[in-house]
């Protein structure tokens, strides 16, 4: 077979490829706020990427470690915006800028490693309860329902409170593993829900009629065709994750003194967030801005997740 032959087949082979490609990208240009989702998320992955050109390092509060924010002193009272602090300075002279900067690394750490890490092990225990059913099913499904019959924040909490004295780790890898302990069973629902719905179609039948081994079925067939909706819901959990850590931060669970975090530079303003008693909005700065970021980075994810149903989901792809 000559190269321009070949060249040719895959050009054949990528056409139902680019047809889709080009229907998305259709569909996502009828969609101002699916646009505005991507260029939201985009500006603070360019945020994250350029943290140490935005805001340098190596300040001597710091003991070299990167994410933790400077500070140039002790003094409890925040200090408003100026040159040095465009943000100004949060109780105990924690720099916000620095923080908010480097708060978006963070936000984008616990956001996506918490969602994927939640997303296998839902997918793993509900692939395995929808396919086999029975006994195994019922075991699963049982200790699921357990799990989702506390609130979410609440058990994240206790998780945390057990973890962290335990010093088999450190408080945030506490905080991470715990969001994930109490994320798992609502992707586990979802996709036994699809798997039942999936694993009775024809073409099933017919690869496990032809010998076809469970494994294969399940990578080749079953799961292709029902991952979509919790691809979606995974898509739009990514800023709940970053609302849950934050808030567990605000509480006092969250990550360790003095990290980029952006719940615990509004915890550092729980005093100061009605000021002075002639001038009640005076320290405003510390709870503000970091508050739009939180909002900004949970807007932006909800956005684009709308935006990946639109893409993704296939009940809606052609209408």
């Amino acid at each position: 077979m000559t190269v321009k032959s070949r060249i040719k087949e895959f050009r054949t082979s990528m056409q139902p490829t680019i047809r889709e490609l080009k229907f998305s990208i259709s569909r996502l240009k009828k969609s101002p706020l699916s646009i505005a989702g991507f260029a939201i998320i985009g500006m603070f992955a360019i945020i994250a990427i350029l943290a140490p050109m935005i805001a340098p390092s190596g300040h001597p509060s710091q003991g070299g470690d990167d994410y933790k924010m400077p500070r140039d002193s002790f003094w409890e009272i925040p200090n408003p915006p100026n040159a040095q602090h465009p943000f100004g300075t949060a109780k105990g002279q924690w720099d916000i800028f620095y923080g908010c900067i480097w708060g978006t690394r963070s936000a984008f750490r616990i956001g996506i490693w918490v969602t994927f890490s939640a997303l296998a092990i839902g997918l793993a225990v509900g692939i395995i309860a929808g396919y086999y059913g029975g006994i195994i099913d019922e075991l699963m499904m049982r200790f699921t329902d357990i799990i989702l019959a506390f609130p979410g924040l609440i058990l994240a909490m206790a998780f945390v409170t057990v973890l962290e004295p335990a010093q088999v780790m450190s408080r945030l890898d506490a905080v991470l593993l715990a969001l994930v302990l109490v994320g798992w069973p609502g992707y586990s629902r979802v996709i036994r829900g699809e798997i039942l719905r999936v694993k009775t179609e024809d073409y099933v039948e017919a690869a496990k009629a032809v010998g076809c081994s469970d494994l294969r079925v399940i990578w080749k067939h079953v799961l292709p065709n029902s991952i979509y909706p919790i691809l979606i819901i995974a898509s739009l959990d990514i800023g709940s994750i970053v609302l849950t850590s934050a808030a567990l931060s605000f509480l006092g669970l969250g990550a360790p003194l003095g990290y980029a975090d952006w719940g615990q530079i509004i915890s550092f303003s729980r005093s100061y967030i009605y000021g002075r008693t002639n001038d009640p909005f005076c320290y405003w700065y510390t709870f503000v801005i970091p508050g739009l970021f939180i909002f900004s980075f949970v807007l932006g994810w909800n956005l684009l997740g709308d935006a990946m149903r639109d893409i993704l989901d296939p009940t809606l792809r052609r209408k």
